[in-house]
């Protein structure tokens, strides 16, 4: 009889099994929950963001290639078989010489321009007396918001009737100033002022509510050390508030340009010639609307997605400046 010490090898050849290590099935499940955990780690993530990438692709790339495609067509309802007529890059070469979309392009950053600066500095305003220890601050910090969940078509049917020229409140509040009622639709400039109204309106709680949450962020005690060194209240705002709420505040106006640039539904609504051309004159028809015109009026289908491209294209571009602009004021604040 053969005593087999410690390390010697079986007859097969295998050394004996270890006390403290599983063998058989056990062994099995232990190596297959290794292989599970490893992949929850690695593998789960891409599955959790993977609905995303797939909803994206779906109405997010593909229509952004297919719109494309169509922008190098002369794909009109009205003409069979048009979908299949390559013109190239013709649509875009229109573009350039197309006086319409100059002046809708020129609306637009006019609009962005009057609706965004304004919108911003009240919100920022309106955050600022909404930090403060105020009664009821749950509830005038809910009021804030009704505006941002109101219909678009309901604000703009009010802001109708209050620019209207014969009937309308505004003209009745400025009858004793003028000898005519002002048709707002009639002026390029009284009608990004009404526009621009309707923006304002809509947007400038949901704001105030974004800056708000980026105060209650900034240390109480800041406020405390330059309120007991002597500083007012303004120079509190002015020193402490607002260089704390930069990032915020570069947020807010990219979001609110990216939104400018897509501007459609108030001057939609507000433009009473039911032909989407933004005024008897376009004087607020934005490229949105000149783009929907171009479709859904006019049949164009390629020259209206060209327009859309064009869009996307001034949108990069806005966009990567803005960018730039906060990786230097990044780098001069370090």
């Amino acid at each position: 009889m053969t005593v087999r010490t410690s390390g010697q090898l079986d007859n097969r050849g295998a050394p004996p099994d270890s006390p403290g290590r599983p063998s058989g099935p056990s062994a099995r499940r232990q190596a297959w929950r290794s292989r599970l955990y490893r992949f929850d780690v690695k593998g789960s993530p891409y599955l959790y963001v993977l609905p995303f990438f797939g909803l994206f692709a779906v109405f997010g790339l593909f229509p952004l290639i297919y719109t494309a495609v169509i922008s190098t067509t002369a794909w009109s309802p009205r003409k069979p078989g048009s979908e299949d007529v390559s013109v190239g890059l013709d649509n875009y070469g229109r573009l350039l010489s197309d006086e319409n979309f100059h002046n809708s392009l020129l609306n637009t950053f006019g609009i962005g321009i009057v609706s965004t600066v304004p919108q911003l500095l009240l919100a920022l305003a309106i955050a600022h007396l909404l930090n403060y220890r105020l009664r009821g601050r749950l509830f005038l910090r809910m009021g804030v918001l009704v505006p941002y969940i109101t219909s678009v078509a309901a604000v703009a049917l009010i802001f109708n009737q209050i620019f209207a020229r014969d009937f309308g409140l505004l003209n009745w509040f400025l009858q004793p100033f003028m000898d005519n009622p002002l048709d707002w639709r009639a002026d390029k400039w009284s009608s990004w002022l009404a526009v621009s109204s309707m923006v304002i309106w809509h947007w400038t709680g949901y704001n105030a509510l974004i800056y708000l949450a980026a105060m209650q962020t900034i240390p109480y005690e800041l406020y405390e050390s330059a309120s007991i060194d002597g500083a007012s209240r303004w120079q509190q705002f002015w020193h402490i508030t607002i260089p704390s709420l930069r990032p915020t505040i570069i947020f807010t106006v990219i979001v609110s340009t990216i939104g400018a640039l897509q501007l459609f539904a108030e001057p939609f609504l507000f433009d009473t010639t039911r032909n989407s051309n933004g005024g008897p004159e376009r004087e607020f028809q934005t490229v949105v609307l000149y783009l929907y015109q171009q479709f859904w009026t006019n049949g164009r289908y390629g020259y209206a997605a060209a327009i859309a491209w064009t869009l996307f294209l001034i949108t990069v571009v806005i966009a990567l400046v803005n960018f730039l602009l906060v990786r230097r004021i990044r780098s001069a604040d370090d």
